[in-house]
């Protein structure tokens, strides 16, 4: 099988696959539309100066992207389970290939969870200049690189019984220390610099960047490189355990 085939063989199954375009798509549109919509008179919220509309949406994008990359992982679990990996590994496909297709499929869940909530952010009247959305979206993408390696990292060493509850709560704990589903404490507490040291801080910074006009600081590039430096080798290593196995 080559890279080209097996790349198209698993964009098309991850749009095929209900659960998980419900659960990386519709759950954070969903939650948006709910929160948002009952507070969109709000044209200052907590004395940052943006309307709530706004500061939701970019929390919400931050969230549901991080949630779609990491949830390839459940699909490597079930590949591992019914013994598709193990098929795969004898055919020509390089194990760089299979990573970046994984990544991939994940990547194509989050820019259909970007694109929604941007479409339901400007259906309750966000308005952005074009550079803050272009500026946005590629911050979010490079931003997304450690949780996606975190997610065949989950693939390669969890089950997928215990894949749910793993998911579920490695993303919530790293949305409420990165800021997704509020603030958090200042930069100058010991809880800000603490979150400074996560991915995802930095990829809600990436969200934040639509209203700020900031891009990231260097510090932000370090942490987003170091994470996913350590978690390829780690994932890397659970692959090839997997494979001796």
């Amino acid at each position: 099988m080559s890279s080209a085939v097996y790349v198209r063989a698993e964009v098309r199954r991850t749009l095929r696959n209900r659960r998980f375009l419900v659960f990386s798509l519709g759950f954070p549109l969903v939650l948006f539309l709910i929160v948002a919509g009952a507070n969109r008179d709000v044209r200052d919220f907590a004395g940052t100066g943006i309307s709530f509309v706004l500061y939701y949406m970019v929390g919400m994008v931050s969230w549901g992207s991080m949630a779609a990359v990491i949830a390839g992982g459940a699909r490597i679990a079930a590949e591992r389970q019914i013994g598709w990996t193990r098929q795969l590994r004898l055919t020509p496909l390089s194990a760089r290939a299979y990573f970046a297709t994984k990544v991939a499929g994940g990547y194509v869940l989050a820019l259909g969870s970007i694109a929604v909530l941007y479409i339901a952010g400007a259906a309750y009247g966000v308005r952005l200049p074009a550079e803050s959305w272009i500026r946005m979206t590629l911050l979010l993408l490079v931003g997304l690189v450690p949780f996606a390696v975190l997610g065949i990292l989950f693939g390669h060493l969890l089950s997928t019984e215990s894949m749910g509850p793993a998911l579920g709560g490695v993303t919530a704990l790293f949305a409420l220390l990165g800021g997704s589903w509020g603030p958090i404490a200042g930069s100058s507490d010991l809880l800000g610099q603490l979150a400074q040291l996560l991915p995802s801080y930095w990829l809600t910074q990436a969200a934040h960047s639509a209203f700020t006009g900031e891009a990231w600081p260097l510090k932000a590039w370090v942490v987003i490189l170091v994470w996913t430096v350590v978690l390829a080798r780690l994932a890397r290593g659970a692959y090839l355990r997997d494979t001796g196995r």
